[in-house]
């Protein structure tokens, strides 16, 4: 989540080429799929469950936007299908705390009448703190669910295991079917004894349940499909941070996703039992930490958490500081203190910082960037890419893991879900390799409806899509924006704005005195004199040759003659096309 205080944000819709024929009603006994979200990308998960006339939705998550939608906060799933069926949603389940998978909740609930949402504890108290920013929206109705329990929405049963990921409280789903189970493990990696790939007592436990029942359908991650073998367990990266903890001198400087929530809780555990000081620093860390506090999984030691202020009050082999950024966040803790812009901290010859995280796709050159600013600043790095030793963890499973999976539920139908049609197309190849007969697969697309049809006995994907357009959220208003004005600050990202002001008379239809120009992002005013002088004379001459004979003047008219004159005069000269903004004066 972005820093700062919290804006109002509208929905902005952007349609994409599909098939919008509305799909045919399901029929008696038959069970549809429908992915909303999170089968085309990383992020912003959703998926509607039909059977009969129940929906149940599984996650409201969101992603962050690409360069190529300025101004946009975040991507939400499109929830159209499920809105205009919104009486016949029983309820919205929640698989665990992350923001691609509850973020769109305060987007898209209300559209939905606010169905009872079901969650575990910790994650209900994420979702609370984000509604905070909402104090206008209408209350959530949230009800805890705990492993193993059992709920009935409508007519459909929902039964939850838990998982392992890097958030505790995440579980996985089960859908009971007259056919079967429909099992969606939501982010999930195994909790192994080492890293030789063999899962603890605990986590083969967890898994026996689908020993003894036919499972109908599997969705499962495909997020690290392509990474070979099985992931490092959490708890080797937890023993590699306590030596390092216990045996650097100076300060110790630790970046890590706020989201990494079983970590920095660990850390704050180490630091504890070594006696040193703890500093927390980063919106989202403090809130996440707030938060598990009031989860009770941390109590506050007053002499172990320390201010920024009173940093200096203690020797540096003392000092800990658990802080965001370690992905090259503009604004983030991590780099103001290597631009040396925080408030408080900087750093120095004899500081350690220890980046356990991975570089998220698209971050290597700000990553790079904030590595530069420690090392001029004297202070040693140790990240994951040169360490010897594992000093961050993937919260989702490896290929190893996921076929472990699958051979633990051995089901009839399988659709992959989280990651990039590529990846999909990988875990099918998986899928593919353990048996599983081609028919029975379903690569899906965002919006696709998928069938279960003749008694649980075929899987397919219907010729008609729900509407899948690419929902955004800015910050400037209540109400939807078309394309256009999406499509208008990327020109002007790209192109600029020329803006001519014109005064004319309405009796004679001349323009008084040469017209003003401003311009922003376009060109260099000081050195493109002439350019300017010949874009006034074209835009006087324009007008007083439109408006001639006019009574009265057709100002609408007047001013697409300027934009297409002028924007083609510019064009010629320039080979760029600016938005041009024709401002009339009456007189």
């Amino acid at each position: 989540m972005r820093n700062g205080p919290p804006r109002t944000r509208r929905p902005v819709s952007r349609t994409r080429p599909a098939s919008e024929k509305a799909p045919p009603a399901l029929a008696p006994g038959d069970i549809r799929i429908i992915p909303l979200g999170g089968v085309e990308e990383i992020g912003k998960n959703m998926t509607a469950i039909e059977i009969g006339n129940d929906i149940v939705i599984v996650d409201i998550g969101f992603a962050f936007p690409t360069e190529e939608m300025p101004g946009v906060d975040y991507i939400i799933p499109d929830s159209s299908y499920v809105e205009k069926n919104k009486e016949r949603v029983r309820g919205v389940i929640i698989t665990h705390g992350h923001l691609d998978h509850t973020g769109g909740i305060p987007y898209i609930m209300p559209r939905l009448g606010n169905p009872p949402l079901y969650t575990r504890n910790l994650t209900s108290l994420f979702i609370k703190k984000r509604m905070d920013e909402f104090p206008h929206l209408p209350k959530l109705d949230i009800r805890i669910v705990e492993n193993n329990s059992k709920i009935t929405l409508g007519e459909i049963a929902v039964r939850f295991f838990g998982v392992t990921h890097t958030i505790p409280d995440s579980m996985g789903v089960i859908v009971e079917t007259p056919y079967g189970l429909i099992v969606n493990p939501g982010d999930f990696k195994l909790d192994l004894t080492g890293v030789d790939g063999v899962p603890t007592e605990q986590e083969e436990k967890t898994y026996e349940i689908f020993s003894k029942e036919k499972v109908l359908l599997l969705m499962s991650d495909s997020t690290n499909i392509e990474n070979p073998g099985f992931s490092v367990p959490e708890r080797e990266t937890h023993k590699n941070l306590e030596v390092m903890i216990k045996n650097v001198r100076g300060r110790l400087f630790i970046g890590t996703f706020a989201s990494q929530l079983e970590r920095m809780l660990k850390i704050v555990e180490i630091v504890e039992k070594y006696g040193r000081k703890l500093i927390i620093e980063g919106r989202s860390m403090k809130t996440n930490m707030e938060i598990a506090q009031l989860a009770g999984m941390w109590k506050l030691k007053p002499e172990t958490v320390i201010s920024m202020q009173d940093a200096g009050k203690y020797p540096d082999d003392k000092v800990v500081i658990l802080a965001t950024g370690a992905q090259g966040e503009e604004f983030a803790a991590l780099m103001r203190m290597a631009n040396r812009t925080h408030k408080f901290l900087r750093f120095k010859k004899g500081d350690t910082v220890l980046l356990s995280s991975s570089i998220v796709p698209g971050n290597e050159i700000s990553v790079q960037k904030l590595k530069d600013n420690i090392a001029r600043q004297g202070a040693k790095i140790i990240s994951y890419r040169t360490s010897d030793v594992y000093i961050h963890s993937s919260g989702h499973g490896n290929r190893g893991e996921i076929e472990w999976l699958h051979k633990q539920i051995k089901p009839k139908f399988f659709i992959p879900i989280h990651g990039s049609h590529h990846k999909l197309r990988q875990h099918e190849e998986l899928a593919l390799e353990l048996g599983m007969v081609p028919e029975n697969i379903v690569v899906p697309d965002n919006g696709m409806v998928i069938d279960i049809t003749d008694g649980g006995t075929k899987i397919h994907a219907l010729k008609e899509n729900v509407t899948n357009r690419i929902v955004m959220v800015d910050g400037m208003g209540q109400n939807n924006v078309e394309e256009v004005v999406i499509r208008d600050r990327q020109q002007l990202s790209q192109e600029g704005m020329f803006v001519i002001i014109a005064i004319i008379d309405v009796r004679t239809g001349k323009v008084r005195k040469s017209p003003d120009i401003i311009s922003r992002g376009f060109v260099y005013l000081k050195d493109s004199q002439e350019l300017l002088h010949q874009a006034r004379l074209l835009a006087k001459r324009k007008i007083e040759e439109s408006t001639a004979q006019m009574h009265p003047i057709n100002f609408d008219y007047v001013k697409n003659v300027i934009r297409e004159e002028v924007g083609r005069y510019l064009f010629q000269k320039t080979h760029h096309r600016p938005i041009i903004l024709p401002v009339i004066i009456e007189v």
